[in-house]
């Protein structure tokens, strides 16, 4: 009699599970937790939280829609239109997904009632009521599954007529954006119409009020001259002699002033023979702002001047006090707004001999600077046109226009839109006019922007340059700086 154990029903069902699982591939490690209710439903063991169907979120979709219609503008509908059809084929793709997650579905469901069906014919008893449980739980979960797929296809019915529905309504809020806008565009159009004739009518009637206004003022200015010329009959001879008279004593001034600096030249000249000073160079320029001193010599017997040592000084009309003025060592030296007022001295000195040359009087201001330089004052940055002649002692190669601004803060630099240099004004900043550099020294001035930076500009006038020189000093005395040249002590009054 054969004896069956617990071992060998253990051993045949691990056989039959392997067979199974060779075949199948579960999406888990283990069997869902399902419950088979009346008539072969399947129940799940939690309730799960209520999920919406793609048909409810489609129609939420749309009745939301439909409220917010008569809210909406033509371009937020139109958006809104997009924004659905968008979601419409979202939708789409995602049924095919579901479709496609079906099919496999019944493929699994197929090879496990297969699986299922073989593994019957190999067990017998309990484990065979198992198996046709678990047979039939599997032909109730293909039963419900063919009932999604029903509901599936309605519902991919209903996306489809959707979206159509969808793409027409887009469509159509396209329509009515061109239509808007070509509205919109005409009306544009109609305003710039309207605000043209408006200023041809503006711009006519001031070209009539200027016409009347300058008949105005002709008609006014031949009544003065008419005036005038009544009154000229009435006392011509007095008003004759008054226009005479000034002529005459505007030209009695213009040659008393020559003489007047000729004689100061001589009264100089004079004063070095009596002293026993060889009378051997003389300073020629006119003593002004804008202008050059040079030194010549005035006798066969002078030495040449590149064999001396030449050094310029200022002094001050009142005090007599002389300050050296650093690096003027050249025979040719253009006076700086800090010499206005002031009288300047070169000392030369050859083998031992010094021979000194001194201003006829103080060196007077540009006429028409002033004003000039007020009128730059009320702009907020101010620019002149130079040429790089030397950057840090050294010759600059290139002839090309710089622009150097001066602002009521900083000063910069700049080739185009290239910035060289741009330096707020500070303590380590110095500024003065070239001290030296033959006839041009009138027009060029040197600008150390910061320590190890420095260059000479050639400006296109003389009054240029001064000018330059008299606005930053303000601009720069405006922030507590005192602009000055290299060892030169700025007055407060700058």
């Amino acid at each position: 009699m054969t004896r069956v154990s617990r071992e060998f029903g253990n051993t045949m069902q691990k056989e039959a599970v392997s067979a199974v699982s060779a075949d199948v591939i579960f999406a888990s490690s283990r069997f869902p937790n399902y419950k088979l209710g009346a008539n072969n439903q399947i129940l799940d063991a939690k309730d799960s939280p209520k999920v919406l169907s793609m048909k409810e979120v489609v129609a939420r979709e749309t009745a939301q829609l439909l409220e917010q219609q008569k809210r909406l503008s033509v371009r937020d509908l139109a958006s809104k239109f997009e924004k659905g059809l968008a979601a419409a084929a979202k939708l789409s793709e995602e049924a095919k997904l579901r479709e496609a997650a079906s099919l496999e579905k019944h493929v699994l469901l197929k090879k496990l009632r297969d699986a299922l069906e073989s593994l019957k014919g190999r067990v017998a008893g309990r484990n065979k009521d198992d198996v046709e449980e678990a047979i039939a739980m599997v032909e109730a979960l293909a039963v419900q599954l063919t009932q999604r797929e029903g509901e599936l296809i309605q519902e991919k019915a209903e996306v489809k007529k959707l979206a159509n529905f969808l793409k027409q309504a887009s469509e159509d809020a396209k329509k009515l954006v061109d239509e808007e806008r070509a509205f919109a565009r005409a009306e544009i159009e109609s305003a710039r119409a309207a605000v043209q004739r408006v200023e041809e009518a503006l711009q006519e009637q001031e070209l009539v009020s200027r016409a009347s206004g300058k008949q105005d003022t002709e008609e006014l200015m031949k009544e003065v001259q008419e005036a005038r010329r009544i009154k000229m009959l009435h006392q011509p001879s007095r008003v004759m002699d008054m226009e005479h008279e000034l002529r005459a004593l505007r030209m009695q001034l213009a040659e008393k002033s020559k003489h007047s600096l000729q004689l100061q030249r001589e009264l100089a000249k004079s004063k070095r023979s009596v002293e026993n000073l060889s009378f051997l160079y003389e300073l020629d320029g006119a003593e002004a702002l804008g202008s050059y001193l040079q030194i010549k010599p005035c006798s066969e017997i002078s030495p040449e001047l590149s064999k001396c040592s030449i050094q310029w000084y200022r002094i001050s009309s009142e005090g007599g006090k002389k300050e050296l003025i650093s690096g003027a060592s050249k025979s040719v030296y253009a006076p700086e707004p800090f010499d206005v007022g002031r009288i300047l001295q070169a000392e030369i000195v050859y083998d031992g001999q010094q021979t000194i040359l001194t201003t006829a009087g103080a060196v007077d201001p540009a006429p028409g600077l002033g004003s000039y330089v007020e009128g730059l004052v009320r702009r907020h940055d101010i620019e002149f046109n130079v040429v790089v002649t030397q950057m840090n002692g050294a010759n600059h190669p290139s002839e090309s226009i710089h622009v150097l601004h001066v602002g009521k803060m900083r000063m910069k630099l700049s080739k185009g839109k290239t910035t060289i240099t741009k330096e707020y004004y500070s303590s380590s900043m110095q500024l003065c006019g070239v001290r030296g550099g033959g006839n041009a020294a009138a027009q060029a001035l040197f600008w150390q922007a910061k320590k190890g930076l420095s260059v000479v500009l050639a400006l296109e006038s003389e009054r240029d340059r001064n000018a330059a020189i008299m606005l930053a000093r303000r601009f720069a005395f405006d922030c507590n700086v005192m602009l000055a040249g290299p060892d030169d002590r700025a007055p407060l009054e700058t």
